[in-house]
């Protein structure tokens, strides 16, 4: 069994319920002990800026901030590089415990030992 879940979520309010998914699996593995990377790329990029999260909505969906702190808590959030970039998106932009990092660093967890990749 894989000790560690990369998850790179690729969508946000574009396709809610892709969104909400790969943030309800990383919270719940999270909350589960497993160790998380969640990556936001494209428009879930976004959520990496404060207050972003709660303006997403879904019906019978958990609250995206709640997921969020979930995985902050015990996990780790990388925002990435380019996506951040093409959004004008900085370090003193992002929540507290938001990294930006490249495709370089993603390779590298994704690829690690013990290591189970999700992309959504």
């Amino acid at each position: 069994m894989a000790k560690k879940l990369v998850i790179k979520v690729t969508a946000g309010t574009d396709a809610p319920e892709r969104c909400s998914q790969a943030f309800t699996v990383a919270a719940v593995a999270a909350a589960s002990g497993v160790e998380v990377s969640l990556w936001l790329t494209g428009e879930s990029s976004w959520f990496a800026l404060p207050g972003r999260a709660a303006e997403f909505e879904l019906p019978h969906a958990a609250p995206l901030p709640d997921l969020l702190d979930t995985i902050l808590a015990t996990g780790r959030v990388t925002l990435c590089t380019q996506c951040a970039a093409r959004r004008d998106i900085t370090e003193k932009d992002v929540v507290e415990g938001v990294r930006i990092a490249g495709a370089q660093v993603f390779v590298q967890e994704a690829m690690a030992d013990g290591t189970q990749a999700l992309v959504y």
